[in-house]
């Protein structure tokens, strides 16, 4: 089968972690009869060096023609003195608007070789944990207006606003019943309905579409109540439907209670445009060029790909067999090795892991 990719390596560690995926969709093309045709483009950082834009129209282009569209990470203080508008960052939230990707999907997995790296105490680990948040990525406080800053009264005041339409609700709902369907038929909505007419509006349509789901369990709690749950218990979840704001901090917090982001993919998905496949962590400037950089998060965000933008379920496991073997192997980057280190352990590059799951595939 053909399919095309355009690259975002993007900024710090960006670059080299797609390298390792790179590495192992080519593995992945020769294990399974694929051709993959890959190309770059300029995102963020990188494209304001070379094109003074976060998100160039060539970018834009190149990746609407593709199949799918992988991203490494954007973003550094090089960056931070600049406009608001012209950030690195804006790259991003460009590009998810641009294709119309609506719907993040983050899973949260303890990984049984690395159940020792988990921040939860032991007993709450030994429970679990193996959830999916469906968080909403067009709307909300990023992307509602009006937004700014300007001068009232002599002070300078800041504002966005927080606004969702019952068909923005709607859709990225009936993603998040979907996917509950093909695993436990849970689904907890995150919202704040006690205090904010937007989250009563979510809660509303949510309901209605439940309907048309009844072999899936609904649930609603407060998203102050859920960042507190996630720590205290996080076996309870199964799939985590939250609009753009709420699911940017619980899907970070989720992620971070399994040991290290930098085992944690996600894909951004869209109706009928390609999908977007990144790891969740950031652009980590302070270990970039040295080796150190974790890349299964990313490669894992191949298998997601692999999944969900090409519907190659057997290619997917392959990638994610190959991962924990590796890590059952005793092989770890710096985020991953035990601060005692110990015995079984054996510590590897960016590179050097990426060349273990390559040889496992």
């Amino acid at each position: 089968m053909r399919k095309t990719i355009c690259l975002l390596p993007g900024d710090g560690i960006g670059p080299e972690i797609v390298a390792e995926a790179v590495k192992t969709l080519r593995a992945v093309e020769k294990k399974f009869g694929h051709e993959f045709v890959m190309s770059e483009a300029l995102i963020g950082g990188a494209a304001l060096d070379a094109a003074g834009d976060p998100l160039p129209a060539a970018t834009v282009d190149a990746c609407k023609a593709a199949d799918a569209v992988f991203l490494g990470a954007v973003g550094g203080p090089k960056w931070d003195v600049l406009p608001g508008d012209r950030r690195p960052e804006r790259g991003l939230l460009g590009i998810r608007k641009a294709l119309g990707l609506f719907a993040n999907l983050r899973p949260a997995t303890l990984f049984p070789e690395l159940a020792g790296s988990c921040l939860l105490r032991a007993d709450t680990a030994a429970k679990g944990l193996d959830l999916i948040v469906v968080r909403e990525l067009t709307g909300d406080v990023y992307f509602g207006k009006p937004a700014g800053q300007e001068v009232r009264d002599g002070q300078r005041v800041g504002f966005n606003t927080m606004i969702y339409t019952e068909q923005e609700i709607e859709r990225i709902a009936r993603v998040a019943f979907a996917t509950a369907r093909k695993r436990k038929k849970r689904l907890c909505s995150v919202d704040k309905a006690n205090v904010l007419d937007v989250s009563r509006l979510w809660r509303a349509v949510v309901s209605e579409v439940a309907k048309d789901f009844p072999d899936v369990e609904l649930s609603h709690m407060y998203v102050d109540n859920a960042a507190m749950q996630l720590v205290r218990d996080p076996s309870q979840f199964d799939v985590i439907l939250t609009g753009n704001l709420f699911g940017d901090i619980l899907s970070d917090e989720a992620s971070a209670i399994t040991g290290s982001i930098g085992l944690l993919p996600s894909a951004s998905l869209g109706a009928g445009a390609p999908g977007l496949f990144e790891p969740i962590h950031g652009s980590a400037p302070d270990i970039a060029g040295q080796g150190k950089a974790n890349p299964l998060a990313t490669i894992l965000s191949a298998a997601m790909l692999l999944r969900l933008g090409f519907d190659m379920e057997a290619e997917a496991a392959a990638v994610e067999n190959a991962v924990h073997a590796v890590l059952r192997e005793g092989f770890r980057t710096p985020d991953l090795m035990p601060a005692s280190g110990g015995a079984g352990f054996h510590p590897v590059s960016t590179t050097e892991m990426g060349d273990r799951v390559v040889e496992r595939l």
